[in-house]
Parts: structure tokens; sequence; C-alpha cells
């Protein structure tokens, strides 16, 4: 159960697609080494190749980027305020992100939440801002860091109780707890074609957002804590 304070946490969650819009599009060292990172993803090797799983790619830092990072605070008062930083060039993205995160939420007390977090959206997130050439923030540097040091808060370990056999979804944990599911448009899996083939990447922020409002609502009722009402959610 949380005890600490609400407007301490920052909750976020991250949208990310290939580097590139097609297999094809990669330089010949890229191609060997995702062909050599599909061996392991193939589910059926007699329809599947490399090229034709490409669009997962997105989901490894090492051969995605992040083109949305949305962000989520209580504010003293009782209001959610959502925060995005999009666009096609990630390191300003990411730069601007980092800028938040060392003004605002900078100290021990400060915490960051997400759906899955520890095993994703952190680490991508250190990824590539190393990548990126960029410093990792202090609030998302675990180096030297024991596991309960960390700042890092996640939904689906508090599911989870302690039991590590199963994967929830956040989709799935909203609709058994009767929160309304962010999954009315897209998910996750066809970020990629909006983004590369469509390219709307504002009705990408839009499902991020929704994903954050979402995450919040869930923690929250996981700790016990009285909701946020929609007239409280604010776009800053």
């Amino acid at each position: 159960m949380y005890k600490g304070t609400l407007s301490k946490i920052l909750f976020l969650d991250i949208e990310t697609t290939p580097q590139r819009a097609d297999f094809s599009l990669l330089d010949d060292a890229f191609q060997d080494l995702w062909k050599h990172k599909a061996k392991f993803l193939l589910r059926d090797s007699s329809t599947e190749t490399a090229e034709s799983i490409y669009e997962r790619a997105g989901i490894y830092a090492e051969f995605g980027k992040i083109v949305c990072v949305s962000c989520g605070f209580i504010s003293p008062a009782g209001n959610l305020k959502i925060k995005s930083f999009y666009g096609d060039d990630e390191k300003k993205l990411l730069e601007e992100f980092s800028d938040l995160l060392s003004k605002f939420f900078n100290t021990s007390e400060h915490s960051l939440c997400a759906h899955n977090g520890k095993e994703f959206d952190f680490p991508y997130l250190c990824r590539r801002m190393i990548i990126n050439d960029l410093p990792i923030p202090m609030i998302l540097n675990i180096t030297g860091k024991k596991p309960w040091e960390t700042s890092f808060m996640d939904t689906m370990e508090m599911w989870r109780f302690g039991d590590y056999k199963s994967f929830t979804s956040l989709n799935l944990l909203a609709q058994i707890l009767g929160i309304p599911s962010p999954k009315d448009d897209i998910d996750g899996s066809q970020v990629w074609r909006v983004y590369w083939v469509d390219k709307d990447l504002e009705r990408i922020v839009r499902y991020c957002q929704k994903d954050v409002v979402t995450l919040v609502k869930i923690f929250l009722r996981l700790n016990q804590i009285p909701g946020i009402d929609d007239a409280k959610i604010e776009m800053v």
C-alpha cells in the first residue's frame, strides 16, 4: 500500500517503432544483426522470416526508437496533468523529457511508475539515451543501486503480489478492475504501421496519453486510493 505523496510520482508510458519503415532500408550490418536476433523470435519458421517480422523490432532498444513519452502527475490539488514529448527526432524528445526529470523529479523522494516499466519502459529509455549520447537523469540511473534503492514502481509487479509466472497486460488489468480500456483505437502492435505507413504521430500520442490515464487509475485502485474524475484530467 502506497503511503507517500502522490505528487512525487511521475507516471509514464513510451511508444516505440522500428528504426526504419522496412527491413530493406537497413544497412547490411543491421540486416545481418536483425536476422541473427530474429532466429530466436520466429514463431513459425515455415511462414515467418526475419524480414516479415521486422515490425516487431521496435520492442528492442537496439533496433527500435522512441517516438513518444507521455507523462502524468497528480497535483497537490488532485488534478491529473498529462504532458507528452514526441516527434521524429528521438534525441530531441529524450532531451526534453530528461529536462523535465532533472528539474522536477530529481530527489530520492520522487518515483517513476509504469506498467511493466521495470522490464520495458525504464531500461528502454536508458538504452536509447546512451545510444543518443545523452546523460541518464539521476532518477533513471540505477548504477550501483540495490533493487530496493531504486525509484521505480511497476503496476504489473504490484498486481503479481510476488507471483512471477505470468504477464498481465494493462488492458487486461483495466478490464478486470472495471476501468475504461485505453485500447479503444489502436494497440501497441499497430504503432509501427500508424507511424511509418499512416504517418499519424498525433494518433500515437493520443493512444500513449490514454495509457497513462489508465495507468494512474490502476495505480490508485491497487493502492485503495480514491480515483480521479475525468473532469480533473488536464493536458499541459
